[in-house]
């Protein structure tokens, strides 16, 4: 009798599986750090800095988001500020900021979100409830998810 498989026997898989679960809520970043449209530039670079992060959202006092702001946006005004010779300490985000700002669902399925990640070359997306900031899910949070199912499903 010849060889029919060289892979063995397969389980079986159940219909409700593991990846179906995984939802953008499940890894997202609930505890942002935030910036307002009113903050310096400065202010801006120093938690970037202080805090190892690239960039963050941009929110109003009713907590609204009104754009992100990234290390780009401020290496621009560096730029822009040393060509014009202009000072940067008057200069808030609000002028800076990227405001028209993509935000995903957070009951998302993680694969999706992956997906919207290489689509749009982005590094982060907000997720909004009811109007109002309450999360943030990253590349890095993708990664932890597929770290996660590595565990269970890929062998």
């Amino acid at each position: 009798m010849g060889i029919k498989s060289f892979q063995g026997s397969r389980r079986q898989q159940s219909a409700n599986t593991d990846s179906q679960s995984l939802t953008v809520s499940d890894y997202m970043t609930r505890s942002l750090i935030t910036f307002t449209p009113d903050q310096s530039i400065e202010s801006v670079m120093q938690a970037l800095i202080k805090n190892r992060i690239s960039g963050g959202p941009v929110v109003n006092d009713k907590n609204e988001l009104v754009g992100i702001i990234s290390e780009g946006d401020c290496i621009k005004q560096i730029s822009e500020s040393r060509y014009y010779n202009m000072p940067m300490q008057d200069q808030t985000i609000e002028k800076h900021m990227v405001s028209n700002v993509e935000t995903i669902d957070g009951n998302m399925n993680i694969f999706d979100a992956a997906k919207k990640f290489l689509d749009s070359k982005r590094r982060r997306f907000p997720i909004l409830e009811d109007g109002k900031l309450i999360g943030q899910i990253s590349q890095k949070d993708i990664l932890k998810a597929a770290m996660t199912m590595k565990g269970q499903t890929w062998k």
